[in-house]
């Protein structure tokens, strides 16, 4: 009976001990598609920011807990799940994911003064103007102008094609920086292709326009799942360029019902490249595996670092879970200028526009994995 007694005063002290950090965590709000076409950029971001709070908090210190809604990459449905989350006590968000869903969820949280770090959201208005709305990943021009570079530098090119979404902010921002960088250096756009969501099964039109243009290279400013039917059709018509997509097309691996093959040689420029042998990454991909049985993507990568990120502004800061929501914006405003993490995405800080600086890597698929490019 004794040791019964022990044993049950144990767990009493122990559950007493998990309600008091649950109790004392800040809580962060994480916004993004969990279900629907783009669920696999949502829940990339949910358990990479998961994995990053489970070691923060078993180091002691600041303690962090992270509350996730789903928005079905849908700004309506991203300010809904922006008020759930704020009523359900949060400080910050980590997030909103998709360019759509954080503009609208960041015009709202600037009036608000709630503070804002998005892992994923590219668009470059979405920190316009905003002094407390900060990113983690690379802008869409930047992105733009960096993939043009790239395949300049490395000569892949002389004669690109691109296919681009005109309904989606992100696709539009990226091809128009990349058009222009294309142009100071010299790459000629042999064709430029549009599509909507809309029209975004049958790409015979677009593909056609790029073969009978001669491109070597096609630019795939886009989302994973018309990237894998647009090189599911190419194959069709055995037109086989290099295909070159940004952090978009993270996921095609991924894709129900699609044969990996069609992507070996594709090309993406991307912070994160799960091949890297740094211990870093090793354990990040290693604990994301035994958790979830695939290799993770960028997404999941740069919500590891945003969770770092915060929790180091935030123990600068002194934000508490009592802090409110208005007074920690303000406080990780100026904590944030004087954070630098070394991350899995790179050695990152940020200054006043909340553009963070970084070094982006380029990735090449072979046999059905990411390696880093030379």
């Amino acid at each position: 009976m004794k040791k019964i007694l022990v044993a049950m005063l144990a767990l009493a002290m122990m559950m007493t001990a998990c309600l008091a950090s649950a109790e004392d965590a800040v809580k962060i709000g994480v916004i993004g598609p969990l279900t629907g076409a783009n669920a696999q950029y949502g829940l990339a971001v949910q358990r990479g920011a998961q994995i990053a709070v489970d070691e923060i908090n078993a180091k002691g210190g600041v303690q962090l807990e992270i509350l996730a809604e789903d928005d079905q990459a849908d700004g309506e449905l991203a300010v809904n799940a922006y008020n759930k989350l704020l009523d359900d006590g949060v400080t910050m968000m980590l997030g909103t994911v998709t360019s759509g869903s954080c503009i609208a969820v960041s015009d709202v949280a600037y009036e608000e003064r709630v503070f804002m770090l998005t892992p994923s959201g590219s668009a470059d208005v979405i920190t316009d103007g905003k002094d407390n709305v900060y990113r983690i990943c690379f802008k869409d021009s930047a992105q733009g102008t960096a993939s043009a570079q790239y395949i300049a530098d490395h000569g892949l090119a002389t004669k690109v094609g691109v296919i681009y979404n005109n309904a989606l902010d992100y696709s539009m921002g990226i091809y128009q920086s990349f058009q222009a960088k294309a142009e100071e250096l010299g790459l000629e756009i042999v064709a430029a292709s549009a599509f909507s969501d809309d029209t975004n099964a049958d790409f015979s039109v677009q593909i056609s326009q790029m073969k009978d243009a001669g491109a070597e290279l096609v630019f795939l400013p886009i989302y994973y799942t018309p990237a894998s039917m647009i090189l599911q059709q190419a194959d069709a018509v055995d037109y086989a360029p290099i295909f070159f997509g940004v952090d978009g097309m993270d996921g095609i691996l991924g894709v129900e019902g699609f044969d990996t093959t069609l992507a070996e040689g594709v090309m993406l420029l991307t912070p994160f490249s799960a091949d890297a042998q740094d211990e870093l990454t090793k354990n990040f991909v290693t604990t994301y595996m035994e958790l979830y049985g695939e290799v993770p993507n960028q997404f999941a990568a740069d919500a590891y670092d945003g969770a770092y990120a915060l929790a180091a502004a935030i123990e600068a800061a002194g934000i508490t879970a009592e802090t409110t929501p208005e007074e920690a914006c303000e406080m990780m405003i100026e904590a944030m200028q004087n954070v630098e993490i070394t991350g899995l995405t790179g050695t990152m800080h940020w200054d006043a526009t909340g553009e963070v600086e970084k070094t982006p890597t380029a990735v090449v698929i072979q046999d059905g994995a990411y390696v880093g490019a030379m």
